[in-house]
């Protein structure tokens, strides 16, 4: 899997319709300057991207909720992220009723691994209305992942940042920087160093991208940053975030997620039909001592299970094994 990917992210039936007003994210006539400006036969690659942009044109929509959206669902399905879900209400009701933008403060989730922080940031993208793109830090280490590499380098390609807004359909992404605890250069690149322009909003409005060299509007981008540690975060960099610590929900709203886990699962498949409407308490209890992350996988292979053994019922000797050692793949000795 990438690790930079970038997707549209549907529009929440139970929000209000988005407003989408447009905005332009770069000028044509300083794209079609660079591009008159390159030798023939030469720069390939940042040819066919100034054409690119050409093509496309410079609007973007920019998007914000007609209303304050309906936000009772969230704060049910992530009990662990009240605060953030408080904080992200606050903002919004600030511009419900007037002609600003849509503005969402830069946020740091702090938690450990499962808890559910990239989900709940993709929850954010399907509230507001707007795409979602996502770099994971984890799997990184060219300094360039989210601000270009200079077209002299040889496979040089633009950033995360660029890509999103140039290639997506909106002017105000979510951007999810995951593990951004995680992240590390080669050599003199600091995989983070473009995020100290790019998290305050008056340098973000010119930010340039390496490769392109064409200064982008990057003002309205949603900051969504996950990490388990924030030690290893630069100070800078927290000063810049609303930082919110997210722990492990209880058991009772473990219980409650994997209920409607198992009822959205049964709902958006024809196959659910055949099981029961409610799962048992003893396998909500089993399925209690999960993280977040990992309900949904046991959900399916107890449905699997259940469903070869001829039953409509999932029981808890359905679930996978929790003391079963991932079984290695190569040569036995």
């Amino acid at each position: 899997m990438s690790s930079a990917s970038t997707e549209l992210v549907p529009v929440s039936r139970r929000g209000g319709i988005p407003i989408a007003n447009m905005r332009n994210v770069y000028r044509v006539d300083e794209v079609e300057r660079r591009l008159g400006k390159l030798p023939p036969k030469e720069h390939e690659g940042l040819r066919a991207t100034y054409e690119r942009m050409i093509e496309k044109g410079p609007e973007r929509f920019q998007v914000k909720p007609s209303g304050l959206p309906v936000m009772e669902h969230l704060y049910d399905e992530l009990p662990n992220f009240h605060a953030v879900l408080d904080d992200v209400k606050r903002q919004l009701a600030l511009c419900q009723d007037s002609r600003d933008a849509l503005e969402i403060t830069p946020m740091l989730l702090l938690g450990p691994p499962g808890v559910g922080k990239t989900h709940f940031a993709r929850e954010v993208a399907q509230l507001l209305g707007t795409g979602l793109g996502f770099v994971s830090m984890s799997s990184l280490t060219a300094g360039w992942v989210l601000s270009g590499a200079s077209s002299q380098w040889k496979g040089a390609r633009p950033g995360k940042v660029f890509e999103t807004l140039v290639d997506g359909q909106y002017a105000n992404p979510v951007m999810v920087v995951d593990e951004i605890d995680k992240a590390r250069g080669e050599h003199a690149y600091d995989p983070l160093g473009s995020l100290y322009s790019l998290l305050e909003v008056d340098t973000a409005g010119s930010f340039t991208d390496e490769f392109a060299e064409v200064a982008i509007d990057a003002s309205q981008v949603i900051w969504v940053a996950t990490a388990n540690d924030e030690r290893s975060i630069p100070e800078p960099i927290l000063n810049r975030m609303n930082v919110f610590e997210v722990q492990m929900p209880d058991a009772d709203a473990a219980r409650a997620i994997a209920r409607r886990l198992y009822a959205s699962i049964r709902g958006a498949h024809d196959w659910g039909r055949r099981f029961d409407p409610e799962p048992s308490e003893a396998i909500l209890e089993r399925m209690a001592e999960l993280a977040p992350r990992e309900m949904r996988r046991a959900w399916m292979t107890a449905f699997g299970n259940a469903k070869l053994d001829g039953r409509g019922a999932v029981e808890v000797r359905d679930l996978p094994d929790p003391s079963a050692k991932k079984s290695a793949i190569g040569f036995v000795h």
